[in-house]
């Protein structure tokens, strides 16, 4: 398969060309979910495409949304519908990406539509690993399929991405080039506490730079707590570092360097940070509003960046590189011989 700097270069001449192409794979809560999101942009040169088996359902959907959007004046795109794609059938799924050329895919799909596996286990299993086969089931199916398409896609995974992409890495297996979810869920409730910790009311001036895996995303989530483990984790506000304090109140053990020691640092304390964290959220279906933002915040800071030239936009990839955990990245511009390119790079 080709690489992903080769895929972004390509992508980028079709966003400079003003026509892109995005196909979503499963129209399901996460897909429905991020179908709307796409649409709303109101961008005339995104063509999105979704693709599955019953062309009934996806039309009930797909019409949902673009009356929906129609209605808020938002509906510029136009969308298609390719049916009858069973994603047990490898040429089936060649044969769609072959045809349609898509520059972004999106597997939203899940081997059992609508069942969150992790609300079914964590009470009495602690851990999603056990998940994982139906995780990578389709995912290998897709990926194996853009290999004999020869795709010049940029590949976006929605299901436990941080161990399914390492585990078609290691055997060996084509394997997507993002994934979504896991700390885009986190950061969010990250920010909100700082500020909120802070006495400020302006969220979005804070600042996280933050690595982990699946699996503390989901036990602070939850509990409001690292099992004692101490994690990677640096915070700024309006560009001023925040000192991260240990300990059972803000008098406690300033971790992050002597710079921050000094009286006018503004200090917050760790355990009380994650455990503000821990916040009322819908267990069903609803949930997936945040994993499909996810999938939404990869297409348009990419698309962003190519067509605004901005010098680049930092995700949240779990399974970046093929790597086990979510980390920070960077995607943009590279300096080459004097020249732009597109490229990737860890934050």
């Amino acid at each position: 398969m080709k690489s992903l700097k080769e895929c972004l270069s390509v992508v980028q001449s079709h966003v400079k060309a003003g026509s892109y192409t995005v196909m979503i794979i499963g129209l399901g809560s996460v897909g429905t979910y991020l179908l709307d999101f796409l649409v709303s942009d109101a961008d005339e040169a995104m063509r999105i495409v979704v693709v599955g088996r019953s062309r009934a359902r996806m039309e009930e959907k797909v019409n949902i949304v673009r009356i929906s959007a129609l209605i808020r004046e938002k509906n510029r795109s136009t969308i298609e519908i390719r049916d009858g794609v069973d994603l047990t059938d490898i040429r089936a799924i060649h044969r769609v990406i072959e045809e349609v050329r898509p520059d972004f895919i999106v597997n939203s799909s899940r081997a059992y539509p609508g069942l969150k596996y992790g609300s079914i286990s964590w009470s009495n299993f602690r851990a999603y690993g056990i998940w994982t086969p139906l995780a990578i089931r389709f995912t290998k199916n897709i990926m194996q399929a853009c290999r004999r398409a020869d795709t010049d896609a940029i590949v976006i995974n929605t299901s436990y991405s941080d161990a399914v992409i390492p585990w078609l890495k290691s055997a060996g297996k084509p394997y997507p080039d993002f994934g979504s979810g896991n700390l885009n869920h986190l950061v969010p409730r990250i920010r909100f506490a700082v500020a909120e910790m802070l006495g400020v009311g302006d969220f979005w001036n804070v600042d996280v730079m933050f690595a982990a895996g699946h699996f503390h995303d989901v036990v602070i989530s939850k509990e409001g707590q690292t099992e004692g483990v101490e994690l990677p984790l640096k915070l700024w506000y309006k560009g001023e570092e925040i000192a991260l304090v240990s300990g059972d109140d803000a008098g406690g053990v300033v971790k992050t360097g002597s710079s921050m020691e000094s009286s006018g640092t503004k200090s917050i304390n760790e355990n009380e940070l994650y455990l503000r964290c821990s916040i009322s959220m819908p267990t069903d279906a609803q949930r997936n509003m945040m994993n499909a933002s996810s999938n939404y915040r990869i297409i348009s800071g990419i698309v962003k960046v190519m067509r605004l030239g901005w010098d680049s936009v930092r995700l949240y990839i779990p399974g970046a590189f093929g790597e086990i955990g979510g980390y920070p990245v960077r995607v943009g511009w590279q300096t080459s011989a004097g020249q732009k390119d597109a490229g990737t790079g860890g934050s």
